[in-house]
């Protein structure tokens, strides 16, 4: 990619010094090389273009393909600062920022919609702050999101059904990693997910648009290691949207898999504890969705000594 992108630059430098200018891209820009204000004009013209929201979301995850994949790169500057990460990006994503955008861009109208139903979907109740961030997929996301999607992962696997059990300890991960001090009960929860051996019987039940937890397990532990989207091809063949190093990428699930049980081959190789895929969650985008409002906005503590009247 860097070396496509460096080879381009010459050929336009070159054009320029002989006086020739370089030929237009072809083809629509990909997101990830639009502005916040061409963001803006292309999702008014989407709503106009394509009413169905499954459609639309397919759209405009594809038209993301090739955006340049970068882990743990979004947090809650300026508002917070316990890092400088921002509250939204164009130009890179990671897997859950990747179907967090593409989402709240399908919802939207135009960029200010966009930017308010990113933050509706990113944090419990839209109200924003790391420690209202929906960090766990599992009893977070799929939990505080459950307006936009429905786990029906029990319902597809049926006799197949496979589980396990999930502690999250919020406060010892609020403080170990974002250096923030938030105290929340310990929480546990029972997951149902497809194990990877039945997961072909069941793709041709999902659709565009349905969210895709990836259950991975390490050491007899279970977890939401990765998220995508379903879209569907023209021969009705269900694929897997994903963004995951280098880029984002559509592929067949069988693609997926084989590509999942090649790192851990390679990391048994290495002697390194491989990281297995155990199988998919499912979750069906809700017909109809109702947007709920956000809670109000705290106002922060203030820490000083001489608190400002807050009348």
């Amino acid at each position: 990619m860097q070396r496509r992108t460096m080879l381009g630059l010459s050929c336009a430098m070159l054009a320029a010094c002989a006086g020739v200018r370089a030929p237009a891209p072809v083809g629509p820009v990909p997101i990830h090389r639009m502005t916040p204000e061409q963001v803006d004009a292309w999702l008014r013209q989407m709503q106009g273009e394509e009413p169905d929201l499954r459609r639309r979301i397919a759209a405009i995850g594809r038209r993301n393909i090739g955006q340049p994949y970068v882990l743990n790169l979004l947090g809650e500057y300026p508002w917070q600062l316990h890092d400088r990460l921002p509250m939204f990006s164009l130009t890179h994503s990671d897997c859950v920022v990747f179907a967090e955008h593409t989402y709240a861009m399908a919802l939207s109208g135009s960029w200010e919609e966009f930017f308010w139903m990113l933050q509706r979907i990113r944090y419990k109740d839209g109200v924003i702050g790391v420690a209202t961030r929906n960090h766990y997929t599992e009893q977070d996301w799929n939990i505080n999101n459950g307006w936009l999607v429905t786990d029906v992962s029990a319902h597809l696997a049926g006799a197949d059904v496979a589980s396990y059990d999930l502690t999250v300890d919020r406060t010892t991960f609020l403080r170990t990693r974002h250096n923030t001090e938030a105290h929340f009960p310990v929480t546990r929860s029972v997951e149902a997910y497809v194990p990877v051996a039945h997961v072909g019987s069941v793709l041709a039940h999902l659709a565009d648009g349905d969210f895709v937890n990836v259950i991975s397990s390490r050491g007899g532990q279970h977890w939401a290691s990765h998220v995508g989207l379903v879209v569907t091809q023209a021969d009705g063949r269900r694929h897997f949207l994903n963004s995951a190093e280098p880029q984002v990428r559509e592929e067949s699930f069988d693609a997926f898999i084989e590509r999942v049980a090649r790192r851990a081959r390679d990391q048994t190789a290495a002697g390194k504890p491989p990281l297995q895929l155990a199988g998919f969650k499912f979750l069906r985008l809700n017909d109809p969705i109702v947007v709920p409002p956000m809670l109000p906005q705290p106002r922060p503590q203030n820490r000083g000594q001489s608190p400002v009247s807050k009348q």
